[in-house]
């Protein structure tokens, strides 16, 4: 599956500040209404711990939809690593929009650019092989297609969106069909030219479903020797997707097996959010 980009993003990242700010802002910040609306501000976004940025265009969408008087001046970009108190970008406007946006905005960065720092630290450990690194439908409800696309500035590739895009068939899927071969026919029949995949627990399945002319055959929990094994069976049929219990510590010996893929649910939902501050400044009257 093709990684997003920000061009198929602008009307979902519309949506998703949309309801960020309704949850936090409701009918009004009344705080924000203590100051005088005519008085100035000018801001700055700090990080204080190293990461990989992302979350511009959420930021932005913020600020827009908050107070279209408000200038921001960004000094990174999305992918861009970052190292410990450095600015990430210059604000300036009406300070009651600033305080409305502050935390919606910081959120949004933090959350996205924590996705894109946990990738790229996968990606690293990897590097030097040819194995993709996928993420998973373990997102954050509401968020997974900021957080998917988190995952590509982080070096890392997206897997299907959701459950329309892609067949990943499973165990359960299996024995109501009544055979690997029978669900993979029937999938083929069902939505002709999406990509079939298909989870298999040991080589015979693996025969299965090569036989059966998957697209993508997903290991899972399989041993070394076996996933060895399974890229030797599958060369030239079908792709190999590793999956299952796969982490820091076992990913590097999993990839170096011959598999296409291994696929990681940590990637998007045992994150933990970058420390960011926003700093103000009022400007003299």
């Amino acid at each position: 599956m093709p990684n997003l980009t920000l061009d198929s993003l602008q009307s979902i990242i519309v949506d998703d500040v949309r309801r960020a700010l309704h949850e936090d802002v409701g009918d009004g910040d009344i705080t924000a209404s203590l100051i005088p609306a005519e008085h100035q501000a000018e801001a700055s976004i700090i990080t204080r711990e190293p990461a990989v940025f992302c979350g511009r265009a959420w930021a932005d969408e913020v600020v827009r939809q908050v107070d279209a008087q408000i200038q921001i001046e960004w000094l990174v970009k999305d992918g861009d690593k970052l190292s410990a108190d450095q600015t990430l970008c210059r604000l300036r406007g009406p300070a009651r929009g600033l305080l409305t946006a502050e935390r919606c905005m910081l959120n949004f960065i933090q959350t996205l650019s924590a996705t894109a720092t946990r990738s790229h630290h996968f990606a690293e450990l990897v590097k030097d092989t040819s194995v993709k690194l996928l993420d998973t439908r373990k997102t954050l409800p509401g968020l997974r297609m900021a957080q998917k696309y988190a995952v590509t500035c982080g070096g890392c590739h997206n897997h299907r969106i959701g459950l329309f895009d892609a067949f990943l068939i499973k165990e359960n899927h299996i024995a109501a069909c009544g055979s690997v071969a029978a669900a993979i026919r029937e999938a083929k029949h069902i939505a002709p030219g999406k990509p079939v995949e298909i989870e298999v627990e040991n080589l015979d399945e693996l025969r299965q479903a090569l036989a059966a002319h998957a697209d993508i055959v997903m290991l899972d929990e399989l041993s070394l020797e076996d996933m060895r094994t399974a890229a030797e069976l599958a060369m030239g049929k079908a792709k190999l997707e590793a999956s299952g219990g796969i982490n820091e510590s076992t990913l590097r010996e999993v990839a170096e097996t011959g598999v296409d893929f291994i696929s990681i649910g940590s990637l998007t939902k045992d994150i933990k959010a970058v420390d960011l501050s926003m700093r103000l400044r009022y400007q003299a009257r």
